[in-house]
Order: structure tokens, then C-alpha cells, then sequence
């Protein structure tokens, strides 16, 4: 029988893999359409795909408790996409991306600790080794000299996405697919209210909706593996596992687009590898 911990490490590698790779598909296609047209449509897709699954999958309605826990996951990651998009639009993506990263991953680790209370000492090294490779990776290079909005709107975006880890871990103690609808469908709600709000998206190329597609599935896959990895496991080693997604969006930049990684990405990339061990030790 496959011990639970490390299952619960092997579904946290698989949602940081399955949104690292979603991130590149629809960072890839924000290149040619807006933010708000590739975010909407990959997150219907995603929609879409977690609804026929429940008309194949025998699924039952879990208690009112788990759908409101699920609601509030999909309000808090719609702040956080629309706070995240908007750093990086007003801001510089070697501030906005690490530090809403690292609010991102310190966020459920607190609670985690709170609920279930510390992990092992090489485990609570592991975090922090975490914590310096998102920063690695997700840095540009440069000095480190943030403004007040950047630092605000990484730290809302970084909220955003630590709560909705939060809220879908809470959410996914009876069930998995349907919170994950009622979030995806919350969140898809509100992103369509604010970019009516702001007359933002538009439809987008044709040549370009297979890596919109591809961005939705591989986010859902992500939300999907995060929540089989905290019922599984904890709070925090899932939401710490699971934040190391920039590792697969540098690689696949690296292997595909051909971009040039900095020496502090290798670095981030060594210090994945360490916090891995350290994690599942």
C-alpha cells in the first residue's frame, strides 16, 4: 500500500507540473490576446471538462459547508488572477511574480502549521529552501528596489492565491469534483464581471485557441491534483510542493522557446530538487 504522505508529495509535484504548464500555454498565448480573453476561456475550458466528468463520474452534492469553502476558493483566486495581471501590467515582473509567490506559498503554511501543527525539522528546511527557488525562478534579474504598488498589488495577488490554496484544501476533505466546479465557476463569474467592468477580452484568433485550450485543461489538471494532494496529505507540504510550478514554466521556456536561463534560475532549479528531498524525507 502507498503511503499517504508520499502520495500527497507525488500529487503536489503533479499540480506544480500541470501549472507550470498552464502557465506557459496561456503566457504563450497572452502574447497575441488579451489577459482577461486567454484567462476566461481557458478557465470555460477548464469548466466544461470538470462538468462532463461529473455527468460520466457518479458524483454526490457534499454538505453546504464544503460548497461555500469551494466558493470562496474560486472569489479568492478570480482577486488573485485580476490583482496578479494587474501588477504586472502597472509593475515590473521581476518584483510582482516572486513576491507574490512567496505570499503565496507562506500563506497556507501558516495556516497549515496552525491547524495541524508543525511538520519535522527537515521538512520546515524544505520550506525554506522552497521559498529561495520561487524566488530564483521567478526573479528577471536586477536590483531589488519595489515600489509601493507593486509590493501592494503582489501581496493582494499573493493573498488571492494563498486563499484560494486554503479554501480548495478545506473544501476537498469529502470531495474533489464538485468544489471544484462550484470554484471554477465562482471565479469564472466574477472575472467576467470585472472585465465587463473594465471592456476588456474579445474573441480571440482561431490559430491560437489550442494553447488556450491547453491552458485550461493543464489548470485544471493543477486545482485537481492540489486538492488530492491536500486530502491527502497536509495543508502546507501540498501548497509548498505545489508553488514550485515556475520550475516547469522556466523549463519549458528554456526547451521550447529557446529563452536564455539566468544563472540564479539554474540555481532555482538546484533548489527544487533539494527541497524535494528534504520535503519527502
Amino acid at each position: 500500500m502507498i503511503n499517504p504522505e508520499l502520495l500527497s508529495v507525488a500529487y503536489g509535484l503533479a499540480s506544480a507540473i500541470a501549472w507550470g504548464t498552464g502557465d506557459f500555454s496561456g503566457g504563450f498565448a497572452t502574447r497575441h490576446d488579451s489577459v482577461f480573453t486567454v484567462t476566461i476561456l481557458s478557465q470555460a475550458v477548464g469548466l466544461l471538462i470538470l462538468m462532463v466528468t461529473a455527468v460520466v463520474v457518479p458524483v454526490s452534492l457534499p454538505p453546504p459547508r464544503i460548497l461555500v469553502y469551494a466558493a470562496l476558493a474560486g472569489a479568492a483566486g478570480a482577486l488573485g488572477l485580476v490583482t496578479f495581471y494587474s501588477g504586472l501590467a502597472r509593475g515590473r515582473m521581476g518584483i510582482v511574480a516572486p513576491v507574490s509567490a512567496i505570499v503565496t506559498a507562506a500563506l497556507p503554511v501558516v495556516v497549515g502549521i496552525w491547524l495541524e501543527g508543525p511538520p519535522g525539522w527537515l521538512q520546515l528546511a524544505g520550506f525554506g529552501v522552497a521559498f529561495g527557488a520561487v524566488w530564483l525562478l521567478s526573479r528577471s534579474g536586477g536590483a531589488f528596489n519595489v515600489t509601493s504598488v507593486e509590493l501592494g498589488l503582489s501581496s493582494a495577488a499573493g493573498v488571492g492565491f494563498g486563499l484560494f490554496f486554503i479554501f480548495i484544501g478545506l473544501a476537498s476533505d469529502t470531495a474533489i469534483i464538485v468544489p471544484l466546479i462550484t470554484a471554477k465557476l465562482v471565479g469564472l463569474t466574477l472575472l467576467l464581471i470585472v472585465a465587463r467592468l473594465l471592456n476588456k477580452g474579445g474573441l480571440p484568433s482561431l490559430n491560437r485557441l489550442p494553447m488556450i485550450c491547453l491552458a485550461g485543461v493543464f489548470d485544471m489538471a493543477g486545482n485537481s491534483f492540489f486538492a488530492l494532494a491536500a486530502r491527502t496529505g497536509r495543508l502546507d507540504i501540498s501548497a509548498v510542493l505545489s508553488s514550485l510550478y515556475p520550475a516547469t514554466t522556466v523549463l519549458l521556456a528554456w526547451l521550447i522557446l529557446k529563452e536564455t536561463m539566468q544563472r540564479q534560475q539554474w540555481l532555482g532549479l538546484a533548489a527544487v530538487l533539494a527541497a524535494l528531498v528534504l520535503i519527502s524525507y
